[in-house]
């Protein structure tokens, strides 16, 4: 025997039946292979929307604690303010100190304490009474 020298090619015949049930497989195939798909794109799809709506309520999560930072940043900075302008107060006061003179006894001016007067009062209610006489307040008979 020569190999592939005067062999005849020779084509297999497929009867009509086996060519039924190869196609009739292949369909089966296809459509398994077609409903596998369509499987994976519908999970791939709602994978996307799901990690989409947790991307979105972290990005909501997440402005929400920027805008707290943001109003805690701004207080920070008003009390750094506050802060200088206490030390600045509080510098001065120090500077200050040594320009004034320590006060000693002799530095000082008494006063005499005026006594104060006290009215009763009945000689108040009095005096009152009296005057509304001089002016006419209370009139006597006709």
């Amino acid at each position: 025997m020569k190999p592939y020298g005067n062999q005849p090619n020779f084509k297999k015949k497929v009867s009509h039946e086996s060519k039924k049930n190869s196609e009739k497989i292949s369909t089966i195939n296809v459509k398994l292979i077609r409903q596998v798909f369509d499987t994976i794109n519908i999970s791939l799809l709602v994978l996307i929307f799901t990690l989409f709506f947790l991307s979105f309520n972290s990005q909501r999560k997440w402005s929400n604690t920027y805008k707290d930072l943001s109003k805690t940043r701004a207080i920070n900075n008003n009390l750094i303010d506050y802060i200088s302008k206490i030390e600045e107060f509080y510098i001065s006061e120090l500077e200050s100190i040594d320009t004034y003179r320590k006060t000693k006894p002799k530095d000082l001016i008494y006063l005499d304490k005026l006594p104060e007067e006290k009215e009763s009062i009945f000689k108040k209610n009095l005096s009152s009474f009296i005057e509304g006489f001089s002016h006419s307040k209370y009139q006597r008979g006709y």
